[in-house]
């Protein structure tokens, strides 16, 4: 039986349209590293995608080496062991770190590692509610992507493109960091490994204002 903040959050973004079983070795793994109820979401709901690839919960070990590029040579290094438990249908990786929670956001369309100091220096006195709160507290709104107009993208790169499968983002080529533009033109479903390693490499990531630097 779903907890109420799970709960919730199926109010918001509606029954998963896509599923995969997550193996018992793969929970088995994980146990002890990352929260029990995480562990639980993923033996009753699976790996999932929800509105049609808006959002996704995943297994880390496929963004982990893509994780450990992105946070190579900054202070999120020192800071915390990172796991990328959901993301996003244009490859924002929610991350969460073992001794600090749901404290990082990689927004790899955008370069960007988005954390607030506060988050990274307070205890994780409560795992399990605050990974049932990660899932609570994230929207669609929040998963989606505005254009130059400030209008969503998602809806419209849906109805343009299919939605994406495991494994597939929206990714802009050119990309944003090459001087590309944010519309729905220039949306393109790629592999999503693929993808987000070239991102990395084409520049490092900026840490915005209300983070830690190093």
């Amino acid at each position: 039986m779903r907890d109420k903040l799970f709960s919730f959050f199926i109010s918001q973004f509606g029954e998963a349209t896509s599923q995969a079983n997550v193996p018992d070795e793969t929970v088995a793994k994980f146990q002890g590293v990352l929260p029990d109820q995480l562990l639980s979401y993923w033996k009753s709901e699976g790996w999932c995608g929800y509105r049609h690839g808006l959002f996704w919960t995943v297994n880390p070990d496929d963004y982990a080496d893509v994780l450990d590029m992105w946070l190579e040579d900054t202070p999120f290094e020192e800071i915390d062991s990172y796991h990328v438990i959901a993301r996003t249908a244009f490859g924002k990786l929610f991350a969460w770190g073992e001794r600090t929670g749901p404290s990082l956001t990689v927004s790899c369309p955008i370069h960007s590692l988005i954390a607030l100091e506060k988050d990274l220096k307070k205890p994780l006195v409560n795992p399990n509610h605050e990974v049932s709160m990660f899932f609570a507290g994230t929207t669609p709104d929040e998963c989606d992507l505005k254009d130059e107009s400030k209008r969503p993208m998602f809806e419209r790169t849906l109805a343009k493109l299919g939605p994406p499968q495991s494994g597939e983002i929206y990714g802009f080529e050119p990309a944003l960091v090459a001087g590309g533009r944010m519309t729905v033109d220039h949306l393109k479903k790629v592999n999503a490994d693929i993808h987000l390693t070239i991102l990395r490499q084409l520049s490092p990531p900026r840490i915005p204002f209300g983070t830690p630097k190093s």
